[in-house]
């Protein structure tokens, strides 16, 4: 088998551009890929283009091989745009194998590890009382663990300490709506510029029984995360903007972590996310993959968990109801928290081209933050 084409396609949700490309071989098999829309995506897309060439006429199996050559093929070290359309590239070559052995990936990743992945939904809302009412509905529905921003949405706005009593009261209502027993954690976003403020915040919310607190400094701000890690008395988690095994081996060597989260669209993809598992694993880490781009990520985080000793929980936001679902022809719905792993060959996943012409892209403009004094926020 050889590849012989590799084509991209670039939709909108409405809401953000999804980076989507099918690998097309001599035989038949088109393997699908995503790749991560790290907002400048036309320069992803225009990596992608470039690397074909090295990609065109080879053997889909050799993965290891291919996506080392493209590696060594670059003259420097790889940023996010390469990271990324390497990752859209590894997903669509594991699809391509899973559909010509007949297996589902995570077979070919070693079998399973287990029968079904878990995954916690996010809660929404500015005020105590929608982020309670939006707790309630998902509990309805089934989930048991769940994730929120502590902070209100003006929080750069208003004094510091405002700031900390609605977080209090915003825990509060979740954990009231919730009860004990299920799973809750938060996302700080790396949104808060100073250490100190961090850790004011986490004690602020650590009464409320946290699965962890993501992102609380950048990730590759090291040394910050080990000295928050430190002092907290929750699991930290973080790694969402990290990509390739040597950035998740400096982190976790500086012991910074105790969950790590890489986004299998732009970590490397399913190849490089086994490998920084086992070293995770090696640092008697967990892993949560990043999760929140639709049901093509959703599927390799699913591929990815199966496969893998230390996972511990994947990021889910309900996408089988927005209109990036419409992308894919198939709709994956976890039952009572849990996604069933995949039976179909392959990652299970294929484009629907018409809705994805019916949705051309937008220019995507991200903005920013800014404090009271007109300061830029911190993310």
């Amino acid at each position: 088998m050889k590849i012989t084409e590799i084509n991209t396609f670039h939709a909108n949700d409405g809401q953000r551009n999804s980076i989507f490309l099918e690998i097309e071989t001599d035989e038949g098999i088109t393997g699908v890929g995503e790749a991560y829309s790290i907002g400048p995506d036309r320069s992803v897309i225009s990596m992608i283009e470039e690397m074909a060439p090295w990609f065109v006429g080879q053997d889909p199996g050799r993965i290891e091989w291919l996506i080392r050559r493209a590696k060594n093929t670059m003259r420097f070290p790889l940023g996010q745009v390469a990271w990324s359309a390497i990752s859209g590239i590894d997903l669509a070559l594991w699809d391509i194998a899973g559909k010509a052995a007949g297996l589902p990936v995570y077979s070919l990743l070693g079998g399973k590890t287990r029968d079904r992945v878990r995954v916690y939904h996010g809660i929404y809302g500015d005020s105590p009382k929608e982020v309670g009412e939006h707790a309630v509905r998902l509990m309805d529905e089934g989930y048991s663990a769940f994730k929120t921003s502590p902070l209100p949405s003006n929080w750069r706005e208003i004094p510091w300490r405002q700031a900390l009593r609605e977080a209090d009261e915003r825990m509060a209502a979740i954990r009231d709506a919730i009860g004990e027993s299920p799973d809750l954690a938060v996302d700080v976003h790396v949104a808060i510029r100073e250490t100190a403020l961090s850790l004011e915040l986490a004690r602020v919310i650590t009464p409320y029984r946290l699965m962890f607190i993501e992102e609380p400094a950048r990730a590759e701000f090291i040394d910050s995360s080990a000295e928050l890690r430190r002092e907290f008395r929750v699991a930290l988690a973080t790694g969402e903007n990290l990509y390739g095994l040597h950035r998740y081996t400096e982190l976790l060597n500086a012991d910074a972590v105790d969950i790590i989260q890489p986004d299998l669209l732009c970590c490397g993809g399913l190849l490089e996310a086994k490998k920084i598992a086992a070293v995770a694993e090696a640092h008697y880490v967990t892993v949560a993959p990043h999760n929140p781009l639709g049901l093509i990520s959703t599927a390799a985080g699913v591929h990815h968990a199966a496969s893998i000793n230390n996972f511990a929980i994947l990021e889910w936001h309900g996408d089988h109801k927005k209109k990036k679902s419409e992308f894919v022809n198939e709709s994956w719905v976890p039952v009572n928290g849990y996604f069933e792993l995949p039976t179909q060959s392959g990652l299970g996943m294929t484009l629907n081209h018409e809705a994805i012409a019916a949705n051309p892209p937008a220019h995507w403009d991200r903005g920013f933050k800014t404090y009271e004094d007109g300061t830029p926020g911190f993310l």
